[in-house]
């Protein structure tokens, strides 16, 4: 007989577990969309590779419905040409091997809330470096 109580008890407890896993938690909110126009603007940069603070803005790529161009991207000459990305969700990814100022950049980033953690690289035909920087927005 203790052996059927236990039996019960231990099944109770798997049910008990089984349906608390199963409530809707009352305090998780959907996925809000992340569109393009959440990147457009001005942004502070921290950066590993140049381990300097500056500044970037993004701008819509007139000739695209998700791209963008980021000027001074890398620290790079904020009136020089712009690096081309586009956007997807709360992914940004760089034009492929696109050369400003004689870097060739690769890489991404993710946006949550008013900030953009980006990884790529930077080859300047000698060197192959790895950077990682933390865009804010303004």
């Amino acid at each position: 007989m203790k052996k059927i109580h236990l039996a019960i008890n231990l099944f109770l407890v798997a049910m008990v577990a089984a349906l608390a896993g199963c409530t809707k938690d009352s305090t998780t909110t959907p996925d809000t969309p992340v569109g393009r126009d959440s990147y457009i603007g001005s942004w502070s940069v921290s950066e590993s590779y140049t381990k300097l603070t500056y500044e970037v803005t993004i701008l819509a790529d007139p000739n695209s419905n998700d791209g963008v161009l980021i000027a001074g991207f890398a620290n790079t000459m904020p009136s020089g040409p712009r690096a081309g990305a586009v956007v997807s969700g709360s992914k940004i990814t760089l034009d492929a091997n696109q050369v400003i100022d004689g870097l060739k950049l690769n890489g991404g980033g993710t946006l949550s809330g008013t900030k953009i953690t980006w990884v790529y690289t930077i080859d300047d035909g000698a060197n192959l470096t790895h950077a990682v920087a933390v865009y804010t927005k303004k």
